[in-house]
């Protein structure tokens, strides 16, 4: 019992510092700098930073409106879909930090702010951890899920075809969403220079 009330506090601690993030506060408003070389760790970073700063703009500026939209009524809406981008931005982050993702999630209660907020941390974490690493380092890093009792072990060529191209993918399907609802994203964004102009 203990443990559930201190997570719940925990949840309601960031929660209200997520609230009072602003803008600047959050990485990937602009690409980092490149690394010094083209090592296999280097590489993979930077994917990550691609997707970190691709996602910032993505997502910045949706409303309520934004959220709810979805292209037909089978298909996921928005918000939806950032609950999945977040679910990719755990198991990229796991990875190099040699954790299992647990399954099933549900992530429904995170509000949009919590979700950005976490998702751009996660991307954030994972560069970092990745930035440097040589083959043989790569090689020991696993995508691993756990469900009960069993895991399963996959090795980490399966995160650059799976959930890093996965959430490339819909983090676009967000660009489109938004501008699908009337709410196209800020067209100052350069994703070549990883830069946005003022």
């Amino acid at each position: 019992m203990r443990t559930v009330t201190q997570l719940l506090m925990c949840i309601i601690l960031f929660s209200a510092q997520a609230q009072e993030s602003t803008e600047t506060d959050l990485p990937y408003q602009n690409i980092p700098e490149h690394p010094e070389d083209y090592g296999p760790g280097n590489v993979i970073a930077r994917m990550i930073d691609g997707l970190g700063y691709r996602y910032y703009w993505a997502t910045e500026g949706l409303t309520d409106k934004d959220l709810q939209f979805a292209p037909a009524d089978e298909a996921r809406n928005l918000m939806e879909t950032l609950q999945h981008i977040y679910g990719l931005s755990e198991t990229i982050v796991n990875a190099p930090k040699g954790v299992a993702n647990e399954r099933p999630q549900d992530w429904s209660a995170l509000s949009y702010v919590e979700l950005r907020t976490l998702t751009l941390s996660r991307l954030k974490q994972a560069s970092e951890l990745c930035r440097g690493k040589r083959a043989e380092d790569i090689d020991k890093m696993q995508v691993s899920f756990k469900n009960g009792e069993k895991q399963f072990d996959f090795p980490y060529w399966n995160m650059l075809n799976g959930p890093l191209a996965d959430a490339i993918y819909h983090t676009g399907q967000v660009v489109s969403f938004r501008r699908a609802s009337g709410n196209p994203m800020n067209s100052k964004v350069n994703v070549f220079t990883g830069k946005t102009k003022e």
